[in-house]
């Protein structure tokens, strides 16, 4: 019995390649649990594909994912002296946010990001002038921009990269390869048109790997349903059930993800009031589960353990029965499955 990721495999691969078609040079990215799918599945995606590099997360990930992946290794997390060295093959090419990152990586493969207005970590124009020394004594394979993903202030995302650009480009300095982080195809296409010496190359992890929601599905099994009545005790806390139902206890814990949730930005009236609802209801310990049955999420009969969640279904709604499969409405980069089946 198990927590398990059911992958519609034709389905993924035609949105993977409608991606790839409207991201020519297109640099895909594995990092974290792999979006869902792991390190190794991602890698395998990747060279299907003809990919000749993958962008990762960090140091620790592009070691594992050498023995996966034959390409080049973007290492996406800006260098910084002092950091534990990790045994790495010239393949792996790492960024680098400052002048003196560049500085510590001599005859390193690099690629410089300079500062967005996401305003985490980047050169400055101020740093430019300093960065003609400093790459002589690396291999640079371009600069690099990551931006917001949200623009409240009505900069034009394009405009903020020709903006880097100019300077780049006042400044005297390589301009022959650009990676980009979320831009859309049509913007892509704007940058490549008006810089044709340059090449652009998009890196893309969410919309490539879970552009498709409905290709993907997570589902538990039932492994135990017991009947309860009003006011009978039950589970770790012996807490009383509100009324007649069923326990039911499903595949999918807290080691797998479930009842994790990253905090979210909320914007208008509306979903501020839902978080106000769900946050009152959770002081009385009603907290409702990922698990859907009958066409119903439902709720927690109690917080979820290590790899089981409890359930608890009314009596006015018929109970799954054991071996049953309950659909999970998960965030894949935040679970970790037991077994993943193509179908």
């Amino acid at each position: 019995m198990a927590l398990t990721l059911y992958v519609d495999t034709a389905r993924w691969r035609a949105h993977q390649q409608t991606v790839i078609q409207q991201f020519p040079g297109i640099v895909p990215v594995c990092k974290g649990n792999g979006y869902g799918f792991g390190h190794e599945r991602l890698a395998e995606e990747a060279a299907r594909v003809g990919s000749d590099i993958l962008a990762v997360g960090t140091t620790y990930e592009a070691a594992r994912m050498k023995d996966f992946f034959s390409g080049d290794l973007l290492v996406l997390t800006p260098f910084r002296r002092g950091e534990e060295p990790v045994p790495l093959p010239d393949r792996v090419i790492r960024s680098v946010s400052s002048v003196d990152g560049v500085y510590g990586l001599v005859n390193a493969r690099v690629v410089i990001e300079v500062m967005s207005s996401m305003k985490r970590h980047g050169v400055t124009e101020e740093d430019l002038p300093k960065l003609h020394a400093a790459i002589e004594n690396v291999r640079l394979e371009g600069f690099a921009i990551h931006l917001p993903l949200d623009r409240t202030d009505g900069l034009d995302a394009v405009e903020e990269v020709i903006a880097w650009m100019d300077r780049l480009r006042a400044a005297r300095l390589p301009l022959h390869t650009m990676f980009v982080s979320h831009l859309k195809a049509e913007e892509l296409a704007r940058l490549q048109q008006q810089f044709p010496q340059t090449r652009f190359r998009a890196r893309i992890g969410t919309r490539l790997w879970l552009g498709d929601h409905d290709s993907t599905e997570y589902r538990g099994s039932v492994l135990d349903v017991t009947r309860v009545a009003k006011g009978d005790r039950f589970g770790y806390r012996q807490q009383k059930a509100a009324s007649d139902g069923h326990l039911v206890v499903v595949a999918g814990g807290t080691s797998h993800g479930v009842g994790l949730e990253a905090p979210k930005a909320l914007h208008g009236v509306m979903p501020r009031a839902k978080g106000v609802a769900r946050a009152g209801l959770a002081t009385v310990n009603r907290n409702l589960s990922p698990f859907v049955w009958a066409g119903k999420q439902r709720w927690f009969a109690e917080p979820p353990h290590m790899q089981v969640s409890i359930l608890f279904v009314p009596s006015d709604v018929q109970a799954p029965q054991v071996g049953d499969e309950l659909v999970a409405h998960l965030r894949h980069t935040t679970t970790q499955f037991d077994r993943l089946l193509d179908r």
